[in-house]
């Protein structure tokens, strides 16, 4: 069982990277590419961030640094290989024929010659020869790609994680900026524009007034709203709103008309393309910061979010001897802009309960405006990041905002500290129901979690208000009419305190037992509105199911992981009954899941073993139908077939190989058992291997693969 304690760093979370050990490096790999993939889904696919741009990059720093240092420990799930999230499930699916990367960053002016360094050296191109640099704004924005063919507009995609994005033609031909189709003379055939869609500081105002007036959700920043906007399924509202582009970069292309990166974006403009007006050709290092030091002089006078600074060698044929470095080009990288501070007075510490019990320390601020926003607000990380900056009520403290998201204290300036205050006591009670709230531990590694959580469970209001909002959630059931407001009103009123009660609202009403028409706020057509709602959802895939019932660690890709593996609710119920003894079968299996872990092992058994929960459940299944996920594919030759990929492949990413085995409707499992039916190995592979020969599993080399699949 989970208890408190003293924190240690056995993880190595707190450790410099050049003190890590083996053992503390790959625990810290796995926090790390945890960390990344969840803040990528709320950054890319959400369009809620809850850390700063400085924070988000700091994680991704130190993985690579930790990389770089053990390098046998690379993981398959690194960040390092990924860009963005995977497209959601409101959209279809558009498969990039050109890869949209990422940039890497400099945060430094010496970064930056680094940078040019780097080039020249991999050019080999002496200090003598010239080196054509452009830099343009790095919007603030949502990136998109265009797809013309024959000059018209046919296809418009986001960025999705770099493979995949969401097909949000519909929505793009709504924006006045973007032309249906090109003009001018040397179009090509093909032409896959990409850039970014933003929206300027007046319309972001005017769009929050109207919002507010109406009584709508109102943007924390222009990229939230941008994104929400570009991203709605009713194109109607897109519409609406006041969206613009700048286009910058290309993928697919039948011919490219320039040679050049400053004459590709200029064509872009000839053709009737909105193209950013502060693009400069630059000659070294110098020119670069030079530019860099004034466009950030122009920052807050330009009208519309910027965050950096890209740099790009000019010459094409520079660009492709250049190539590629895991999800970035070598040719281009983003010079970052400092966080935005401000100075102001904390006046109290507020303790948030989340729905996993996770006590969150939010400091309540003299209003202060930082980057033009005014800001109230600043989260406080958790205990000991208050204990480690010495944050006291009546503080003077700076505040950032990074990325233009959640504020945070950066530090204290401790020559205003009131002499009467004292050290801030983080309370060991939960503030909502008042039980015990303790810093969770890890018996077999000794690994204490960051975050105190409450131990009331369910018994615990703001943990129950807190499921109930995320079971009605966009991601999960996604009930229109019950949004946090109506579900925090409904809880207090006693009308919903646990799922099912949702799926009894119309018989209740119907019975006299309430009556929501009389509600304030609420109206006959709204409360139709929301039975037929609730009617619509009686039917719902699988993986949504899984994922609304809240279970720690459980997100929307792993819910659909388990949702493929097990097939339907009752499978996977037996099969967790059976996993509660770690040495059974069925324990081992589920761990053997490609994508599932000891910790989200550890969750989902521990989940089904509450008898609560498992009520919860029961009395759900009364009123619902969770429908199992179709295959992608069922008439392939490894249609339904387990496969383990190993060692180094040659003609796919192991993550490429990965995802075409699954489209293929099979199940691809991290470790080799009885039930694998085939093992893919490539170069080096090792323990896997052996395991196959062992059991007989049939081995396939990456050839043999590609021609069992056809592909």
């Amino acid at each position: 069982m989970a208890k408190s304690a003293r924190p240690n760093s056995a993880s190595g979370g707190d450790v410099a990277v050049a003190d890590l050990t083996v053992e503390q490096a790959a625990a810290e790999l796995e926090r790390l590419a945890a960390q990344i993939a969840h803040h990528d889904k709320l950054y890319y696919q959400n369009d809620e961030p809850e850390i700063t741009d400085a924070d988000y990059d700091a994680l991704r720093i130190r993985n690579g640094e930790i990389e770089a240092r053990f390098p046998e420990l690379i993981r398959e799930d690194s960040p390092s290989a990924k860009v963005g999230a995977a497209p959601s499930d409101g959209f279809s699916k558009v498969r990039h024929r050109v890869a949209m990367l990422s940039l890497g960053n400099a945060f430094a002016d010496g970064d930056v010659t680094e940078f040019i360094e780097r080039v020249r050296k991999f050019l080999k191109l002496p200090e003598t020869d010239p080196l054509q640099i452009t830099a343009e704004p790095k919007i603030d924005g949502l990136s998109i790609s265009l797809r013309y063919e024959k000059g018209v507009l046919v296809e418009a995609a986001t960025r999705g994680d770099g493979t995949e994005g969401e097909n949000v033609t519909a929505n793009v031909m709504t924006i006045k900026s973007i032309p249906h189709r090109l003009k001018g003379k040397g179009v090509p055939d093909i032409m896959e524009v990409r850039g970014e869609i933003y929206m300027s500081h007046a319309d972001f105002a005017e769009l929050n007034k109207a919002q507010a007036a109406a009584g709508a959700k109102v943007f924390a920043n222009p990229r939230n709203a941008a994104a929400g906007s570009l991203r709605q399924l009713d194109s109607k509202i897109t519409a609406q709103r006041p969206l613009e582009y700048f286009a910058y970069a290309w993928g697919d292309v039948s011919a490219l008309p320039a040679d050049t990166q400053a004459d590709m974006v200029a064509d872009f403009g000839k053709w009737g393309l909105p193209i950013n007006p502060l693009m400069k050709i630059c000659n070294g290092a110098d020119e670069l910061l030079s530019y860099y030091a004034k466009l950030a002089e122009k920052r807050a006078s330009l009208g519309y979010d910027i965050d950096g600074v890209v740099y790009k060698v000019n010459r094409l044929d520079l660009q492709e001897r250049l190539g590629y470095v895991s999800r970035a080009p070598r040719w281009a990288i983003a010079h970052k802009f400092p966080a935005e501070q401000a100075m102001t007075v904390l006046r109290d510490i507020e303790i948030q309960v989340g729905r996993t019990g996770a006590l969150t320390p939010v400091a309540k601020l003299e209003p202060v405006t930082v980057g033009g926003v005014v800001v109230s607000n600043a989260t406080l990380h958790n205990e000991d990041e208050i204990n480690r900056k010495d944050v006291r009520i009546g503080d003077t403290v700076v505040v950032q905002r990074a990325g233009d998201v959640i504020p945070q204290i950066v530090k204290v300036v401790e020559e205003k500290r009131p002499k009467d205050a004292v050290p801030y006591v983080f309370p060991e009670e939960c503030p909502a129901c008042g039980s015990h709230a303790v810093r969770e531990v890890d018996e077999k590694s000794g690994d204490m979690d960051a975050v105190r959580r409450c131990t009331g469970g369910l018994i615990c209001p703001a943990q129950r208000v807190e499921r109930l909002k995320h079971f009605v959630s966009r991601n999960a059931f996604d009930i229109e009419g019950l949004g946090d407001k109506s579900i925090a009103e409904l809880y207090a009123d006693k009308i919903i305190q646990s799922p099912p009660d949702i799926f009894t609202l119309e018989q209740r009403n119907a019975a006299g037992e309430i009556n929501l028409a009389e509600r304030e706020g609420w109206g006959k057509q709204s409360v139709k509105k929301l039975f037929a709602a609730i009617e619509a959802r009686r039917q719902i895939p699988l993986d949504r199911f899984i994922y609304a019932l809240g279970i720690r660690h459980i997100g929307e890709t792993t819910a659909r992981v388990l949702a493929r593996s097990y097939g339907s609710i009752g499978t996977l119920h037996e099969a967790m009954a059976a996993a509660q003894d770690q040495e059974s079968e069925s324990y081992r299996d589920l761990n053997n899941i490609d994508g599932i872990g000891k910790v989200v092992a550890d969750a989902v058994v521990a989940f089904f073993a509450e008898p609560h929960n498992r009520d919860i459940v029961e009395q759900l299944l009364q009123h619902i139908t969770p429908e199992p996920l179709q295959a992608v594919a069922s008439n392939t030759p490894v249609a339904g077939k387990t496969v383990v990929f190993t060692g180094t492949l040659e003609k796919l990413t192991r993550s490429e190989a990965k995802a075409q085995a699954e489209r293929l409707g099979a199940k691809v499992s991290g470790s080799v058992s009885a039930k694998t039916d085939y093992v893919v190995a490539g170069a080096q592979a090792g323990s896997k291997l052996k395991k196959a020969a062992e059991l007989g599993v049939t081995v396939l080399s990456e050839d043999d693969w590609i021609a069992l699949i056809g592909k």
